[in-house]
């Protein structure tokens, strides 16, 4: 919990600059409100949405969110990563934590949205072992929609101590 302003803090600064060609600035302004307020952090992590924050040169750098929901198959809720430290492999290294964290819990498959304008995330995605399942449009409130595919992966079980 005492992550949470940290946590909003690097959404901010990652979203403005993630989403700016993406979608409008006022869903920008609309999302970061909803999924990321204190309270919505706060409620999440009470109801077992593990999140977890990226720390590189001793400071955070970005941050992820996975829910385990019906077995076998864990969500991927959010990973975030600041610009300036995109591309030097730090992503598939949250992704491969990620995905021990899931099979460690039992999960065999984890999913994810992603937004189909979002070729760069859809790439790494891809690069990571996902592959599109279907195509989705969520109304989100507000006159706004999030226009996603889904994406999933199988994951490796952990070896047996």
């Amino acid at each position: 919990m005492d992550d949470i302003p940290l946590l909003r803090g690097l959404a901010e600064q990652i979203w403005r600059v993630a989403y700016l060609d993406v979608i409008p600035p006022e869903q920008i302004d609309y999302m970061l409100g909803w999924m990321y307020g204190a309270a919505q952090i706060a409620l999440e992590m009470g109801e077992g949405v593990l999140w977890e924050l990226a720390v590189a040169d001793q400071r955070p750098v970005g941050f992820f969110s996975i829910s385990l929901q019906e077995a076998p198959r864990a969500k991927l809720q959010r990973l975030y990563l600041l610009p300036e430290r995109q591309g030097a492999g730090l992503g598939q290294a949250m992704l491969g934590r990620v995905h021990a964290l899931a099979a460690s819990r039992g999960a065999s498959e984890i999913w994810l949205q992603v937004n189909k304008q979002n070729a760069r995330a859809i790439r790494a995605y891809e690069r990571a072992g996902y592959v599109v399942e279907r195509s989705a449009v969520f109304d989100i409130g507000h006159g706004f929609v999030m226009d996603d595919f889904i994406m999933r992966r199988a994951l490796v079980p952990p070896p047996s101590a």
